[in-house]
């Protein structure tokens, strides 16, 4: 059977081509005139990237956190390495308070690794890009970095950079300014090629993995924060003023069962990379928002009844998960190394834990509330379903956990998370039950980043963007 590919080693894997008999749609021809048109009202295209899928930089040394693999690359191990690669813990304040000087420095499109010297090429988001490209789209960052020479076109694809460490909801308030900037640019651009002033400028999204989440929560709330109080924001669709079309792939909507296991294990990718702490990434508000959830009973306890909170600050204390494990304390050392004692160290880690969890809670409640998008709001989803993928686990009576049943998914995301399926196992014989209204659902046989490789992505996406009727 397929083997699984945990969450933080998606990005070390050789996307090697696609071999098939089946026959292959000559998708030049069947695009290549929609591509060549030059349209004033044609939307642009932001792509947004998933978990680790933007580069991190060190803005006080220069030093790459995210983004160099291999000679030089920052080990999460050492004193310097952890404090970059990990997010500030501090009692007392907020999530959104506790800032480093590490910050987005673009799209992860490709990644080159330096293995005793020599430079590996692996493909990241180049393959979404080569897809909006094949459709006429003009990226924004490969035209100013003279990788593409786009003479006197402008720009009408875009990549949205982010700290995918922090909270999801900080990256959606992001975004929301990050369209509104390239709205304006391409109002002055429509008005400088076509004579058209100040058209209503809209975009179409394309989103991978937690991209995905970014994107919906932006649709739902605009940039609205998550109120104090724990309660949910009023639901405005104030995104949706701003985007006609979302394609969503692989997101896990439902959550993914290697967040939770990476929070309470920590994450090996092999032998050529460092391991990363549970303790490391527990300190990442983004990387609860990933969690599955207790309705759906994807964790069990030892005596096989499902957990039904997985947000609970309790129930990590109890366990000793994350940065409640007292084996993490060494790694906190290298968090902490202001704080002397291992109570206060411990004391100031369960906090943190609890403040990303009862986010993480009220982040995920936001999402899960059933609403239909205005009837000009598209969502295209595409997911896996050949490759079995992680999705029950049982508490185990010493430590951590176990996987004890797989299910249909791309190796990360189930098929089931990427459906936001809310039916129970015993009917299943029935329709489809989702908060989410699809409007189109593509299933693509293929691992979590290969979604993006084949001709039929290629195929829908392009159609999805440049044929589909629109109100």
């Amino acid at each position: 059977m397929p083997k699984h590919i945990p969450v933080l080693s998606l990005f070390f894997l050789l996307m090697s081509a696609c071999s098939t008999t089946e026959p292959i749609p000559d998708l030049g021809n069947l695009y290549n005139e929609l591509a060549m048109q030059e349209d004033p009202y044609r939307n642009p295209v932001i792509v947004i990237p998933g978990l680790l899928g933007s580069k991190l930089v060190d803005h006080d040394t220069g030093e790459m956190v995210w983004g160099t693999f291999g000679l030089g690359q920052v080990d999460p191990n050492t004193p310097t390495g952890a404090r970059q690669f990990a997010l500030p813990m501090e009692k007392g304040k907020k999530l959104e308070e506790l800032r480093d000087n590490v910050k987005p420095a673009g799209a992860l499109d490709r990644v080159v690794i330096n293995f005793l010297g020599i430079p590996l090429e692996l493909n990241a988001y180049y393959n979404i890009l080569q897809t909006l490209g094949v459709g006429g789209y003009r990226d924004e960052e490969l035209g100013l970095a003279g990788a593409v020479d786009y003479g006197e076109d402008h720009y009408t694809c875009f990549q949205f950079a982010y700290d995918w460490r922090r909270d999801i909801v900080e990256s959606a308030r992001q975004l929301d300014h990050f369209i509104k900037t390239r709205a304006q640019y391409v109002q002055k651009e429509t008005e400088k090629r076509f004579g058209v002033k100040m058209v209503k400028v809209k975009f179409d999204l394309v989103a991978h993995s937690m991209g995905g989440l970014v994107a919906r929560y932006y649709l739902r709330y605009g940039a609205a924060d998550l109120p104090e109080d724990g309660s949910l924001p009023k639901l405005t669709w104030a995104g949706a003023e701003y985007v006609d079309h979302l394609v969503i792939i692989g997101t896990p909507n439902a959550g993914a069962m290697t967040s939770l296991e990476d929070l309470i294990h920590g994450a090996s990718v092999d032998s050529l990379f460092p391991r990363y702490s549970a303790a490391v990434l527990s300190t990442m508000p983004a990387m609860y928002e990933l969690l599955p959830r207790g309705r759906h009973a994807p964790l069990l306890r030892a005596d096989g009844e499902p957990v039904t909170d997985l947000f609970d600050p309790e129930l990590w204390k109890s366990h000793q998960w994350g940065l409640a494990d007292p084996e993490q304390d060494p790694f906190l050392k290298l968090l902490l190394p202001e704080v002397e004692s291992r109570e206060q160290r411990l004391e100031i880690a369960l906090d943190h834990q609890a403040k990303a969890l009862r986010r993480a809670r009220q982040f995920t409640s936001a999402l899960d509330l059933p609403a239909k998008p205005p009837n000009s709001l598209k969502l295209l989803l595409i997911a896996g379903d050949a490759e079995e993928t992680k999705m029950t686990a049982q508490i185990n009576p010493g430590r951590g956990i176990k996987i004890i049943k797989n299910g249909p998914g791309d190796g990360t995301v189930l098929r089931s998370s990427a459906l936001m399926d809310e039916r129970k196992a015993d009917n299943l014989n029935h329709r489809l039950i989702s908060p989410i209204y699809w409007s189109q659902v593509h299933f693509i046989f293929s691992d979590h980043l290969g979604l993006t490789k084949t001709p039929a992505f290629t195929d829908n996406v392009l159609y999805f963007l440049l044929e589909s009727p629109r109100d």
